[in-house]
């Protein structure tokens, strides 16, 4: 009887420890990959991609155990100004003929806080991958309250030197630091219950 007993308490504490992580899909509406960057020291110009998706698979009792895949087409990019944006499509800078897709993928999470974590991931653009680090918050998970949906919103920001992914022209005029702005918001691919 005691074996039978230890028994079901140690599948009990395996099963609270190793939860299930649900899987979110981007919606691509309100999730955005925006940038900043240096132009000629005068201002910082702000571009932003129209085209995201990916998952990400989160439990908020293992945020340590996060993950998440995510996919932008390179042309979507949008700087207000046609001229300005066949230029950046071009060959001097994310050669979207080429390369039409970058990608980041997330390789390990660092708790900080209640609601913040460093997600570090590899990012591939140019066909080059290198890690970079974005410092996230967890904004919210809920149902929503317009599609009955669970939902979760996170926001992160980062930063990347462009020329380490091989795009180097108009340094040192045009910055090589980029500031990573991201908005992301996942329904959750199952029941709305919390």
């Amino acid at each position: 009887m005691l074996r039978i007993a230890l028994l079901t308490l140690a599948l009990l504490l395996a099963s609270a420890t190793t939860g299930r992580a649900a899987e979110f899909t981007l919606d691509p509406v309100h999730s955005q990959v925006m940038f900043s960057v240096s132009h000629l020291g005068y201002s910082h110009s702000h571009g932003r991609f129209a085209d995201v998706t990916g998952t990400f698979n989160f439990d908020e009792k293992s945020p340590a155990a996060a993950k998440a895949s995510v996919s932008v087409k390179t042309a979507s990019l949008r700087m207000d100004d046609n001229a300005w944006e066949e230029h950046l499509k071009g060959s001097d800078f994310f050669n979207v003929t080429q390369f039409p897709e970058m990608t980041f993928k997330t390789t390990a999470v660092e708790v900080t806080g209640d609601k913040t974590a460093k997600v570090t991931g590899d990012l591939t653009l140019l066909d080059v991958t290198k890690p970079i680090v974005l410092d996230v918050t967890y904004n919210k998970g809920a149902v929503h309250p317009m599609n009955k949906k669970y939902t979760a919103g996170f926001s992160a920001r980062g930063n990347l030197k462009r020329s380490d992914f091989g795009m180097a022209y108009g340094l040192p005029g045009i910055g090589d630091d980029v500031t990573l702005i991201i908005e992301a918001e996942g329904t959750r691919n199952e029941p709305a219950t919390p």
